[in-house]
This record gives C-alpha cells, structure tokens and sequence, in this order.
C-alpha cells in the first residue's frame, strides 16, 4: 500500500523540494467535492508508481501561501514536481488515464 503523507509550508521544503524522486502534489481541500472524487484515482497513481513517485497531500486552506505561490486557483489541482520544479499540472477532476497520460512522460 503507497503511503500518502500530507505535507504543510512546514514539511514541503523537505518532503516536496528537496526530493530524490518526482513528486506529485494533490492541492486539495475538504470541503470539494471533485476532491473526495480523485482520492481514489490519486490513490491508485501511488499504488501504479510506488518506488518511482512520490504522492503527497497539501490542503490549500491549511497552506494558503504554497497554493498562492504555484498559483493553484481552484481545487483539486495534480502538480508534478522534479528536482524542486513544478514540470506538469493538471486542475479539476480527470479519469486516472487522463492523468497517467499528462504525467508519465515525466516519469
């Protein structure tokens, strides 16, 4: 089972930035409803990935100055990063294909 860490402004230099492998951020919140659909799309990416990605959660109302800063408008909101950059986003909900598509090729 892939284990997905919820990350703050505390942790998202360590966790995010800094590391090894690409990391995919899930900008969510509690009250969406798209975001209650992804969970379990988000969930099977870090299943089909474990080992290569890592899959970390960020609530946007806890962190509002990191959704600020990679200007994520609305929620939910997939970014890819690699070596501290965000390389790929995807905003809204889309079927796990979709999203396996947009990301893979940074993988």
């Amino acid at each position: 089972m892939a284990n997905i860490s919820q990350v703050s402004e505390d942790t998202f230099q360590v966790e995010v930035l800094d590391a090894s492998q690409p990391v995919l951020v899930d900008f969510t919140a509690v009250w969406c409803g798209p975001c209650k659909m992804l969970d379990p799309v988000v969930k099977e990416l870090a299943e089909d990935w474990n080992g290569k990605v890592k899959v970390v959660k960020l609530d946007v109302d806890n962190n509002p100055n990191l959704a600020m800063n990679y200007q994520v408008m609305g929620v939910p909101t997939l970014m890819l990063f690699k070596a501290g950059e965000p390389v790929q986003r995807v905003t809204g909900y889309q079927p796990k294909d979709r999203l396996q598509k947009k990301f893979v090729a940074h993988i």
